[in-house]
C-alpha cells in the first residue's frame, strides 16, 4: 500500500486554503488494472439494449413464387427469392435480441472503485473543495470556478447530496458531469481527467469503501470470548488461542491433538494409551454426557486391548 500525499483544498471562491490528507486504505491502494479492465467490461455491456435485430429467410416479406423453373433453363437451380444470396433476402448469422449483462461480485465492485480511486489520487488528479454550493445556476460561474481549481480537460464533480442549481450549471458544459457519492462508478472515474469533490463528498466515499489491512480481524461488539484451542499430550496439557494454532499445523509428536472449542465446552483429548474424551462441564447440561462419543485410539495401548480381546 503506498503513501497517499496531502491534497489541496479550496475554497468557494477558488483560492487555497489548507491541505487534506487522504484514506489509505481507500486512495492508497495499489491499483488492479485486470480488476478495472473487468468491470468497465461490465459496466459498459449492461448499458447494452440489446433490441438489435435481422430478419431471417422466415421472417423477410417476399414473393415465395419459384424464380424460374428446375429444369431446363441452364442456370443453377432457385426455389425462393428470401434466400440470403437475393438482395432482399435474409440475412443469415444476424444479430437478435439479447441480453448482454453482466455480473460482478459486490467486494469485487467495491475493490475496482478503490483502484481507480488510488490511480487518481497517484496521478495528483483528486481536487478537493472545502463546499461547493450554488444558489442560482450559472454556467459561466461553475466555469470560472473549475478553471481556477482545474487545468485539466475535463472534470467529474461528485457531491454528497444532489443540488439542482449546479446540475443546471453544469448541464451545458461538455467536459463537466455532475453526480453524486451514491451513483460512482469507475468508467466515470476513468473517463474524466480530474476529480472534483466537496470535503462532505470525500468523507463519505471513505467511509463507505474504507477497509480494515490485510489480515486484521475486525471483532463484532458484544462477541463472547475469543475460542481456545487445546493442546493434549501424554501428561501435559496446554491452552493457546485458536488465531495463533494454523489450521495446515502437523503434530510435533504422536498423539498430539488440537482442538478448537468453545469455551462453555472444553473436549480434551488424551495422548496415546488413553483414547478418552471428556467433555468438561457435561454434568451441568441434561442429556449433555449422552452425546459424547468415545474416541478411537491408535495408541499402543488400544492395540494390545484388541489382541487380548480377540485371544
Amino acid at each position: 500500500m503506498a503513501d497517499v500525499p496531502d491534497v489541496q483544498m479550496y475554497d468557494a471562491t477558488g483560492a487555497p486554503t489548507q491541505t487534506v490528507s487522504l484514506n489509505e486504505a481507500v486512495f492508497g491502494a495499489t491499483p488492479n488494472r485486470a480488476l478495472l479492465h473487468q468491470a468497465v467490461v461490465r459496466q459498459l455491456a449492461n448499458a447494452r439494449q440489446g433490441t438489435h435485430d435481422t430478419q431471417t429467410r422466415a421472417e423477410v416479406s417476399r414473393t415465395t413464387k419459384k424464380v424460374w423453373r428446375q429444369k431446363g433453363t441452364g442456370r443453377a437451380r432457385q426455389g425462393s427469392r428470401k434466400a440470403p444470396h437475393w438482395r432482399g433476402g435474409g440475412v443469415v448469422f444476424g444479430p437478435h435480441p439479447r441480453s448482454y449483462r453482466q455480473d460482478l461480485p459486490k467486494k469485487m465492485r467495491a475493490g475496482a472503485l478503490r483502484s481507480a480511486l488510488a490511480a487518481k489520487a497517484a496521478a495528483g488528479e483528486v481536487i478537493v473543495l472545502q463546499e461547493l454550493l450554488m444558489d442560482a445556476p450559472s454556467t459561466k460561474g461553475l466555469a470560472q470556478l473549475l478553471g481556477r481549481v482545474s487545468k485539466g480537460r475535463s472534470q467529474l464533480l461528485i457531491l454528497d447530496a444532489p443540488q439542482r442549481a449546479l446540475q443546471l450549471s453544469a448541464r451545458n458544459l461538455p467536459q463537466v458531469k455532475v453526480i453524486t457519492t451514491e451513483n460512482v462508478s469507475v468508467v466515470d472515474l476513468l473517463r474524466y481527467e480530474h476529480l472534483v469533490l466537496s470535503l462532505a463528498a470525500l468523507r463519505r466515499l471513505e467511509e463507505r469503501y474504507a477497509r480494515p489491512p490485510a489480515g486484521r480481524v475486525m471483532a463484532s461488539a458484544g462477541a463472547p470470548h475469543e475460542p481456545v484451542g487445546r493442546t493434549a499430550s501424554a501428561g501435559q496439557t496446554s491452552e493457546a488461542p485458536s488465531s495463533l494454532v494454523p489450521d495446515d499445523a502437523a503434530p510435533t509428536a504422536p498423539g498430539v491433538v488440537v482442538a478448537v472449542v468453545q469455551p462453555t465446552a472444553a473436549i480434551m483429548l488424551e495422548g496415546p494409551g488413553e483414547g478418552q474424551a471428556t467433555l468438561e462441564g457435561a454434568e451441568d447440561r441434561p442429556g449433555a454426557a449422552d452425546a459424547v462419543r468415545p474416541a478411537v485410539s491408535t495408541g499402543p495401548a488400544a492395540g494390545e486391548a484388541g489382541r487380548s480381546d480377540g485371544a
